[in-house]
């Protein structure tokens, strides 16, 4: 199991679900529960989807684009700070304020919603991209057929075990709220809302710079 030992703890570091589920948390505090269900969901789904191509054809994909691995950084990192700085801001909750129902969008668009801004940047954004890529590529070359396989079922099991945690957190971080308190919870969101925004600024600067240190 040398690949998946390889993989899930970097990819389980960047990704960071423990602190993502207060964001997320954040995000999605005016919606239904059921409906924040649904987005666990699909937010589990599109990681995975984004992990998994990421994983093995992301480099190629850059390549066809044009697209360096630092400017995937910089236009991601703005991306993540200019999210948080709304969440940074966004005005807390009256205590037993209910959004009206008219108010609540459709189920139906729950897909649409947890990809952007949920899952990307969110979630699995520049960074896990990057960290995803970079597994993909740096694999032993001379792997024969049967070890490139057993490669790609460590990755593909890793990754799983990763978006699986996402969405078991995700899909119960109403829950983990109320048992840590609406004190400690609005605590915490700000203060996770700040290390993302710190996150984003942080992607956006190792992007800017590579992208300085290769004008010389």
């Amino acid at each position: 199991m040398t690949y998946f030992l390889l993989a899930f703890p970097a990819l389980f570091s960047i990704v960071n679900p423990l602190g993502g589920l207060f964001i997320f948390l954040s995000a999605t505090q005016h919606f239904h529960p059921s409906l924040r269900s649904a987005l666990a969901r699909w937010v589990a789904i599109y990681s995975f989807v984004i992990v998994t191509a990421s994983l093995y054809v992301g480099a190629y994909v850059l390549t066809f684009f044009g697209v360096s691995v630092p400017v995937l950084r910089v236009a991601g990192g703005i991306a993540i700070a200019l999210t948080a700085w709304k969440m940074l801001n966004a005005p807390d909750p009256e205590p037993g304020q209910d959004v009206p129902a008219a108010e609540l969008p459709a189920a139906s668009t729950a897909s649409r919603m947890a990809f952007y801004p949920l899952t990307m940047p969110l979630t699995t954004g520049p960074g896990t991209i990057s960290v995803a890529v970079s597994l993909g590529t740096n694999r032993p070359r001379n792997l024969g057929e049967g070890q490139f396989l057993w490669f790609m079922a460590q990755m593909t099991v890793a990754t799983l075990l990763l978006c699986a945690i996402i969405y078991l957190l995700y899909r119960y971080a109403d829950g983990i709220s109320r048992k840590i308190g609406p004190t400690g919870t609005a605590v915490i969101m700000r203060l996770s809302a700040f290390l993302l925004l710190c996150i984003g600024i942080q992607i956006f600067w190792n992007g800017a710079a590579e992208l300085l240190s290769s004008i010389h």
